[in-house]
């Protein structure tokens, strides 16, 4: 009959979140009022709330209590291949968070709320961010091998934006585009909307093959490259010092754009120096907080030669006019407080982790990446289908992401790219084995 009862009340409080009836943000009684409520005992009414935050229906905050979550869109909604239902464990879109980051986020909107120049926000932003905005982001990214001075730093919508802004501002629909034979897929999907023509560019070791690359620009005219040299996305490579400065040559003797995207060079300890400390003249570099901070916080700035920085502030109007206001000055403030590299060191230490995990489970599997990585590359045997894998794992509740996405070639290796960083450590683990399992039963089918 408990048990039963356990079941009806679970049930019950599915149903009114699914509904709408208790809207996104509503607190829930606490577990001793929950309990009193429906006769139950108060460890049992704690496991009514355990279950429905593992439904992804409820969260809690340790001494504010417990809320129903935004369950009206997927946690990746919108992105790769498919779209991720509330109860599916989600290793197909990288969203690394730490527990105390909303901690964080309370306590810088009380600092903010306390600034004595708040209603400056409400108004329209200089386009490429306040002077003040652009230089914080000017030292931190000096900080990280990037001599940018801050009249040539344009804050953005997050990273993503500022590679739509470089596209836009740069190249023109039929340019052809050297990338990686496996790549971003936000960049497969602006080369798409812009009509840009990509070259794909083979694997060879810690980078693209740069004699592919060269005789690729010794043939056609190459308009850029867009390149992801520090904890490559989705193979994890972190491409040599000696490999990066004949890509620079390279670039620069045929007058190659190089677009640098440096989303998750974050997790690299002590990498060489970017490309654009190589080829400052010629390359934009794009960065943003989503993976270091977190997805939400749409802040994300670009690095640019100065010949370059009014076309590019042009874009930024003609799509969002500025980054939010409030947003940069919370991002700003956490770049020079200290936060940004606190939140860094952590994530690096729990993507080693993860990784470590995943490497000691998938052992003998072939695993590509990095060992400080939120993400894996798996090959699968001779003859194993990435669609079917996927396929299988989706019906157990575990959302995979194949190749397709990140391939620009006309054929896809079978593999999948497992990201580490969404789900909590003993989830992951389960969730690997599982993948495991289905991996050999398809290999001996």
């Amino acid at each position: 009959m408990a048990r039963s009862r356990y079941r009806a009340v679970v049930d019950a409080l599915a149903d009114d979140i699914r509904t709408g009836r208790l809207a996104a943000g509503s607190r829930l009684p606490t577990h001793r009022e929950l309990a009193a409520r429906e006769g139950l005992a108060v460890v049992t009414a704690s496991r009514v709330y355990a279950e429905l935050a593992a439904m992804g229906l409820v969260s809690g905050e340790t001494g504010r209590g417990t809320f129903v979550r935004e369950i009206s869109l997927p946690l990746t909604h919108g992105i790769d291949q498919q779209a991720v239902a509330a109860d599916v464990i989600d290793l197909n879109f990288s969203i690394p968070s730490l527990s105390d980051q909303a901690d964080v986020l309370r306590e810088a909107l009380r600092d903010l709320a306390a600034t004595g120049d708040i209603a400056a926000l409400l108004r329209y932003q200089p386009h490429a961010g306040r002077p003040r905005e652009r230089a914080a982001v000017a030292r931190h990214l000096r900080n990280r091998g990037v001599a940018a001075q801050p009249q040539q730093v344009l804050i953005v919508n997050g990273a993503q934006h500022g590679l739509s802004v470089a596209v836009l501002a740069l190249l023109q629909p039929g340019d052809v585009v050297a990338v990686d034979a496996l790549t971003y897929p936000g960049f497969k999907v602006l080369a798409q909307a812009h009509h840009l023509e990509l070259a794909p560019l083979p694997a060879a070791g810690d980078g693209p093959d740069l004699d592919a690359f060269e005789q690729l620009c010794r043939t056609r005219r190459v308009r850029a490259i867009y390149t992801m040299p520090t904890m490559h996305n989705p193979l994890g490579w972190v491409t040599s010092e000696e490999a990066r400065r004949r890509l620079a040559r390279i670039a620069r003797a045929h007058e190659v754009l190089v677009i640098e995207d440096g989303a998750y060079a974050f997790l690299a300890d002590d990498p060489p120096p970017p490309i654009a400390a190589m080829l400052p003249q010629s390359t934009v570099y794009v960065l943003g907080l989503s993976k270091s901070v977190a997805t939400g916080l749409r802040f994300g700035f670009v690095s640019a030669p100065a010949h370059l920085v009014d076309a590019l502030e042009r874009s930024i109007r003609a799509t969002t006019w500025n980054t939010p206001a409030v947003v940069t000055a919370l991002a700003t403030s956490w770049l020079e407080d200290g936060t940004v590299d606190r939140l860094e060191a952590a994530k690096r230490s729990d993507a080693q982790a993860r990784n470590a995990t995943a490497r000691d489970i998938l052992r003998g599997r072939g695993v590509v990446g990095h060992p400080s990585s939120y993400f894996v590359w798996l090959p699968l045997p001779e003859g194993v289908r990435a669609d079917r894998v996927a396929e299988t794992l989706l019906h157990d509740k575990i959302s995979v992401a194949t190749a397709e996405p990140y391939a620009t070639t006309k054929d896809s290796p079978h593999a999948l790219r497992l990201a580490l960083g969404s789900v909590g450590t003993a989830v992951l683990a389960d969730a690997l084995r599982r993948i495991a399992d289905v991996i050999d039963d398809h290999a001996f089918r």
